[in-house]
């Protein structure tokens, strides 16, 4: 979250996906061109994984390497740190290099691309995952049944999550002694949101902002929408998946499962939705929180550990960037998103999906089992930058140095609110992306814009939803 130590999700900006999107459409010609470090070179016979360059430590890349070649000294391995400025610069040199015949044959790939990639150039894992279930079993008694689904499109599952951010709320505990507000309990609602917000205004300058929030699909205003019970796009599951449910998980947790989430039909006209919107226009209003035009995320870290913000949604992977900011463990803490008439939750996950164009597919398979295993992970995450997909590596000894105290709300937030969800990420992602940031900056720049931009919203979430990746 700072500009040496970017977080994934920090990087999830207005179009991060359009150039993704171009790809598919067949205008590779105008993408940047790649740096001599990003280009994997000819086939030397290595399996080629390619990783966002600020999602990993270097060393922790080597060890994971090291690690990987150790067990499989048969299988030369190249792990591509590529540079990249933001998820569609990520993405685009991706693609090109799949034009270009220098593919990697694994990309570590979010939720906001996995149908982009399943539907067009990702390989399925059902077959492995089938034939190595035994071995399996100890990973998925451990990864919440949530992040699993998240990972299959129609039927089919594509990743093994490794990490996820669910979008909690982070408080500065300087900012509630000076507002002599307690923190919040786990059932908090709305109302006492907004309650706690306009104390630390009363008790704070003018260069104070109770609430800073983001304009993106990640902890921007879906987090509104999901706790009003209601989202841009209807929300479905598709059929199948049994196979996996019915192997791996009691009936407890596999109930009401299916083969992935589907989003279809816009509904950014529903009352609920423009219910969402104007609340939050209620709160630029009383000037309890930022424009979403306004908050990049480049400075937040900054600020809200000098208590210039109370309040800001963000995932476990914000424990590692205040501790090397040097936010001390006990000056913050974390608590649920708020209730509203729900208090369904959102998240967002990851993993390594396997292309199409790759010929060393088996190689691949025992990569991704490799990198899921829990004392890789426990490796490659010591930093704390992110949450692990496995349950059991969140301990009071991991958060000991960075924080927060409440650390359990990270992986309770699946556990407690079963209906917590993924961000709505259609293989239209890329479009629908951009609608969204768009009419969001247009509905909340004045307090009567919020029904006309979500009409033109609506439409325009329409026209991207008809369009054939």
């Amino acid at each position: 979250m700072t500009d040496s130590h970017l977080s994934r999700r920090a990087l999830l900006r207005y179009g991060a996906y359009g150039a993704g999107a171009a790809a598919l459409a067949g205008t590779a010609a105008s993408w940047d061109r790649l740096t001599g470090a990003d280009i994997p070179g000819r086939d030397d016979g290595s399996l080629v994984v390619a990783t966002l360059g600020s999602a990993f430590d270097p060393a922790a890349v080597h060890a994971l390497s090291t690690g990987f070649r150790r067990l499989h000294p048969d299988v030369p391995l190249r792990v591509n740190a590529v540079q990249a400025v933001d998820w569609s610069d990520f993405f685009a040199k991706i693609l090109t290099q799949i034009a270009a015949g220098t593919a990697p044959d694994l990309v570590y790939v979010a939720t906001e691309g996995v149908q982009l990639f399943a539907g067009r150039l990702g390989v399925p894992l059902d077959r492995w995952v089938k034939r190595d279930a035994a071995e399996l079993r100890e990973y998925f008694a451990d990864v919440h049944p949530s992040l699993v689904e998240s990972m299959m499109y129609e039927g089919s599952l594509h990743q093994l999550p490794v990490e996820f951010n669910a979008a909690d709320m982070y408080l500065n505990k300087q900012v509630l002694k000076r507002a002599g507000a307690g923190f919040p309990p786990a059932d908090w609602t709305r109302d006492d949101f907004t309650a706690l917000l306009r104390e630390m205004k009363r008790s704070s300058d003018s260069h104070f902002t109770p609430y800073f929030w983001t304009n993106r699909l990640w902890g921007g205003v879906v987090p509104w929408l999901f706790n009003n019970g209601a989202s841009l796009l209807a929300e479905s599951r598709a059929p199948g998946g049994s196979w996996l449910w019915d192997t791996f998980y009691p009936a407890a947790d596999r109930a009401g499962r299916g083969g992935g989430f589907r989003w279809t039909t816009p509904q950014a006209t529903s009352a609920r939705v423009e219910e969402a919107y104007d609340y939050l226009a209620s709160l630029i209003q009383e000037d309890l929180c930022t424009r979403p035009e306004g908050g990049n995320g480049t400075n937040l870290v900054g600020v809200f550990s000098t208590g210039r913000v109370g309040v800001t949604p963000a995932g476990g992977f914000w424990a590692g960037g205040l501790h090397l900011a040097g936010m001390k463990a006990d000056a913050y803490d974390v608590q649920y998103f708020p209730r509203w008439r729900t208090q369904r939750m959102q998240f967002g996950a990851a993993g390594y999906a396997m292309l199409r164009t790759s010929k060393k597919q088996d190689a691949a398979w025992e990569f991704i089992k490799y990198a899921a295993r829990k004392d890789v992970m426990t490796e490659l995450f010591a930093a704390n930058q992110t949450t692990p997909a496995r349950r059991s590596m969140l301990t009071a000894g991991r958060y000991r140095e960075t924080g927060p105290t409440r650390w359990q709300v990270f992986y309770d937030t699946l556990d407690k609110f079963p209906d917590t969800g993924p961000i709505p990420a259609p293989p239209q992602v890329a479009e629908v992306t951009d609608v969204l940031l768009k009419y969001t900056g247009t509905a909340l720049a004045s307090p009567r814009s919020v029904a006309p931009a979500l009409r033109r919203m609506q439409g325009d979430l329409e026209q991207a939803m008809e369009r054939d990746l």
